[in-house]
């Protein structure tokens, strides 16, 4: 026991000197002042990597006998038992209490993945997105891939546009595609490398579905950034980050066709890039209307724990303890004409 209890405290003390202290005490002044008392938890664990958990997507593409009961055996259950408004019966998700990490697989070229590693909450927004088998879809900033494939275990889309703009990232997005996918599917799909900001006006009311999972500032990775002029770069470019995702939603908005719908999501808890964005959106395009989550997130409040006093079309994860997912904002907006 004793030396389990020495072991963990010099793991942490490592972990503990990678924090950059600079992005600490930006983030401990602005989500003391957003969250409240809520933050000194989620602070917690954002800055105790050895409590994170790590939940499994099984790829229904992938035969993989024996996996399930190997799951179980390791104190896996699935995710989302309860009654939600949209779950395909192909989806399935694993997750545990526990922190720890099953095993990654290599990509290999010509043999599919079993399974994605990823954030369980990282699911919300496809979950919210309700893709239905047939429909024109969106995925407007897909890299690194895992919301594209995840869309994937929900239906097949008559047509599937992945669209990323960054280079390195576009080539990380179609490697995650061809480990998960098969080529029958991969033919339906077009990768791109478009500014996402043009989109609306090159393929106007193409779309049902559009998922913005927009560029936004990742707490938890930026927690850990090793070098901290480039952190302090960060935090200055920060500022700038809600007005390229306000952009992007408005190209997303003139993607969808009238009818459709769109999700907009980002894995930061930070006020100017999620509800700020959404509200800004509402206020000037007249022809979005919010839609409703609170539904799914009655069917998912065992699995997650949320910000309370949210508006109805948002909701926002707060990592906590045996519940280490998020963040991950959440909202979704419904195009009810052309103008």
């Amino acid at each position: 026991f004793f030396l389990s209890l020495k072991l963990e405290k010099k793991t942490k003390g490592k972990l503990q000197k990678q924090i950059c202290q600079v992005v600490l005490d930006h983030f401990e002044k602005q989500y003391t002042a957003e969250l409240g008392d809520a933050w000194s938890s989620v602070r917690d664990v954002l800055t105790s990597p050895w409590c994170w958990q790590h939940a499994l997507l099984l790829n229904r593409f992938s035969q993989s006998p024996g996996l399930e009961s190997r799951l179980a055996e390791q104190g896996y259950r699935p995710a989302f038992a309860a009654a939600l408004p949209y779950l395909p019966a192909a989806f399935r998700c694993y997750i545990r209490t526990t922190p720890g990490r099953f095993p990654a697989q290599k990509h290999q070229a010509g043999k599919l993945k079993e399974y994605y590693l990823l954030n369980a909450a990282s699911l919300l927004p496809v979950l919210a997105l309700e893709v239905k088998d047939g429909e024109d879809v969106l995925d407007l900033c897909a890299a690194p891939g895992g919301k594209s494939v995840a869309i994937l275990q929900c239906a097949c889309p008559g047509h599937f546009h992945c669209n990323e703009y960054d280079d390195l990232r576009s080539r990380w997005l179609e490697q995650t595609i061809e480990s998960f996918i098969p080529d029958a599917l991969i033919n339906l799909i077009v990768v791109s490398k478009l500014d996402g900001r043009q989109i609306g006006d090159l393929q106007p009311e193409f779309y049902d579905k559009v998922l913005v999972d927009a560029p936004c500032s990742n707490d938890r990775s930026w927690l850990f950034s090793a070098d901290p002029q480039q952190a302090v770069l960060r935090l200055m470019q920060r500022k700038e980050l809600s007005s390229l995702q306000f952009q992007l939603l408005r190209s997303a908005i003139k993607a969808l066709r009238p009818g459709g719908s769109l999700v907009y999501s980002t894995c930061t808890l930070s006020k100017a890039e999620n509800s700020d964005v959404i509200r800004l959106i509402l206020n000037s395009c007249r022809n979005v209307m919010p839609v409703d989550l609170s539904e799914m997130a009655r069917g998912v409040s065992q699995e997650f724990s949320f910000l309370s006093g949210t508006q109805r079309h948002e909701l926002l994860v707060l990592p906590e303890k045996g519940r280490a997912w998020g963040p991950m904002y959440v909202a979704k907006l419904k195009k009810v004409s052309s103008t």
